[in-house]
């Protein structure tokens, strides 16, 4: 299995904290970001790692670690971020965003998802926005699922059916080899003919991740995850992770 993590964003709305130093090297109780996904990775045997990175990209010396730099990270949006990582796509993968942290529960039970296209889902998720003013319940990025599939994701989904369950993405993906392969073959395609808002995003280039599963398709699965995690875009949410990862 390889680790593609997303790294690339330039963390604006973390102030001081990222001027000069990118987002997933900030320090949680003496341990960056980054560290800590690596550190439970490196528990789990998972040694192929791929880091994608964007500002202050010369920052990055962590060692045994392959880096793509997006150099056209000012244009573009996760999705295009990660494609430029799309010569690894070549095994299981499992997809992160180096702005969060989570405990080594939630990376074994992605591990051990068994399908081609899964997303770690929160159900418990709205206590986590409890006095969050500066990233507010409004911007989670929600799962609309129905028996075990997943219908919609996008931020803000509010109303559901009886049948029906809202959760929240945590950002982590894995995708098996064969839809490792699938993904890149229909990116490639949408990439040559597609033009116009994709999804909820406004372009493809303006697109994350997630746009590209629902728009392109694809079956996913939502993997029901349990642990502490914490997606760190503020400096209230860098507070929050303090407290929860001591």
């Amino acid at each position: 299995m390889k680790v593609i993590t997303i790294a690339a964003g330039k963390g604006k709305r973390m102030g001081k904290f990222t001027e000069n130093v990118p987002k997933p090297l900030v320090m949680i109780n003496g341990r960056s970001i980054i560290d800590r996904q690596l550190s439970i990775m490196k528990d789990h045997k998972i040694t192929d790692i791929i880091i994608i990175t964007g500002p202050h990209h010369e920052k990055f010396n962590l060692k045994n670690i392959t880096y793509v730099n997006d150099t056209d990270y000012e244009k573009h949006d996760a999705l295009a971020s990660f494609m430029t990582a799309r010569d690894y796509m070549d095994n299981e993968i499992l997809i992160t965003y180096a702005d969060q942290i989570f405990d080594e529960s939630i990376i074994r039970q992605m591990i051990n998802f068994s399908g081609d296209f899964g997303i770690a889902v929160d159900l418990d998720w709205e206590k986590n926005y409890v006095d969050r003013d500066q990233h507010p319940k409004s911007e989670a990025e929600n799962v609309l699922i129905s028996n075990k599939k997943i219908l919609k994701i996008r931020k803000n989904i509010s109303e559901c059916q009886i049948n029906q369950k809202i959760g929240e993405s945590l950002g982590l993906m894995k995708f098996s080899r064969k839809a490792s392969n699938l993904f890149l073959e229909k990116y490639l395609e949408l990439e040559k003919t597609h033009k116009g808002k994709f999804h909820d995003s406004l372009s493809l280039e303006k697109a994350i991740v997630s746009d590209m599963l629902i728009d392109s398709g694809i079956e996913v699965e939502p993997v029901f995850v349990s642990g502490k995690w914490c997606e760190i875009d503020t400096p209230q949410d860098l507070e929050r992770a303090r407290k929860i990862f001591k």
